[in-house]
């Protein structure tokens, strides 16, 4: 039998989580995931995830980012979805459009591209090709 409480346990484990991707490291391939993810390498796809999303000085993503929480300290050629709190360090690089309920940028950050803000919609993990799906009020 289901137990939903045993399941809504395991999630919260997941979100619990965190993933490092190395520096020196290149992953090509799409990532997602519910817990918190680390970027010093190179990724070439779309990263999301249900939690925080950290990049540092030297990251590289060519690709996407979909998340609750952003800190980018690297470069992204791609837009961001952050539904939450997006932070652009001083030695962030972007090249794309920003879509995020709040920013902080600091100074020495560089961004091409367009900012809207506002609320964003619900992130969705593992439904597909579906990315996100919309808030019922």
């Amino acid at each position: 039998m289901f137990d939903k409480d045993a399941s809504k346990k395991e999630l919260e484990q997941l979100s619990n989580s965190s993933t490092i991707i190395g520096k020196g490291t290149i992953l090509e391939g799409n990532i997602e995931t519910l817990g918190n993810l680390r970027i010093e390498g190179k990724a070439i796809g779309s990263v999301k995830s249900k939690s925080k999303i950290a990049l540092g000085d030297s990251s590289v993503v060519e690709g996407n980012i979909i998340a609750q929480n952003a800190e980018i300290a690297g470069e992204i050629k791609g837009s961001i979805e952050v539904s939450d709190l997006l932070i652009l360090k001083s030695s962030a690089v972007i090249h794309g459009d920003i879509l995020t309920n709040r920013i902080i940028i600091e100074s020495g950050a560089t961004f091409n591209g367009q900012c809207k803000m506002g609320e964003v919609k619900e992130i969705v993990i593992g439904e597909g090709n579906q990315t996100r799906k919309e808030r019922t009020a």
